[in-house]
């Protein structure tokens, strides 16, 4: 049985991956995996592939052993893994819960890498695996300091681990958007009650950013992927100047609220 797994799948992005994934991987079913089951429940009438529901927290290690024993009953022929799960909280570091600081680090970081190890031994030659990250992965970001760090390591580890896997003839890229108004902001909004963060310079859609990862996944040699020429001018940008520079930049432009209102969603 050839599949396509997507966790995240309940809202946002990883919904989107979804919706769109038909159209560059031909599988049998689709796997989905986030906390709340009715909104993946929905999805069986939004595609018309197969789609099985899977609720799970991937900040409980028991999640990643479900998994694991599925897969080992199934053996499916994963053609496809979206690693979607994640969130961000914004403001001050001491406005934001330790424990919230923790759980990015768990579901970005640590849930990526365990989903991307427990299915690399059920992927054969031409399977894809894309790393849902973010801008803020090519820089320090103050107050959203945990979260773009976050985005860091999943940039390095996508990179490389492409690099490992080429003998394989498994492809990995790391897929990294701007701002793309999706539920991400219900909760990265809550802890910024000092409005440390409120320039948000090019709003994006979804379905946008998700077909140009998937057209680049499977339509280049990339090893990551960015939407918007001027998204895409920003990080060579990025790249030259000293982060201390582009550190400045950023707080002055935290001064001067742009597209700071209605940013979440129902």
């Amino acid at each position: 049985m050839n599949i396509a797994i997507v966790t995240g799948a309940s809202s946002g992005m990883g919904r989107e991956f979804v919706l769109q994934l038909s159209q560059y991987v031909k599988v049998d079913e689709i796997w989905v995996i986030a906390r709340r089951v009715d909104a993946l429940e929905t999805l069986k009438t939004e595609v018309a592939v197969p789609v099985r529901p899977l609720g799970l927290d991937l900040c409980d290690a028991q999640s990643f052993r479900k998994v694991a024993d599925l897969l080992n009953a199934e053996q499916p022929n994963i053609r496809l893994l979206v690693n979607a799960a994640g969130f961000g909280k914004f403001g001050s570091y001491h406005r934001i819960p330790l424990e919230d600081e923790c759980r990015m680090i768990d579901l970005n970081c640590k849930a990526l890498v365990c989903m991307t190890r427990l299915c690399i031994p059920y992927m054969a030659p031409g399977s894809h695996i894309l790393q849902l990250d973010s801008l803020s992965a090519f820089q320090p970001v103050p107050y959203i300091t945990t979260y773009a760090a976050t985005k860091s390591f999943v940039l390095s580890y996508s990179r490389a681990m492409n690099r490992e896997l080429k003998e394989k003839g498994i492809r990995v890229m790391a897929m990294n958007p701007g701002w793309v108004k999706t539920e991400f902001f219900n909760h990265a909004v809550q802890t910024n009650g000092g409005n440390e963060v409120q320039y948000f310079n090019r709003l994006y859609e979804a379905k946008d950013c998700v077909a140009t990862g998937l057209k680049d996944l499977y339509g280049t040699k990339k090893d990551y992927s960015v939407h918007g020429f001027p998204v895409r001018m920003q990080v060579r940008l990025v790249k030259l100047l000293p982060h201390g520079i582009v550190m400045n930049t950023w707080l002055n432009q935290q001064k001067k609220p742009k597209n700071n209102q209605n940013l979440t969603t129902e």
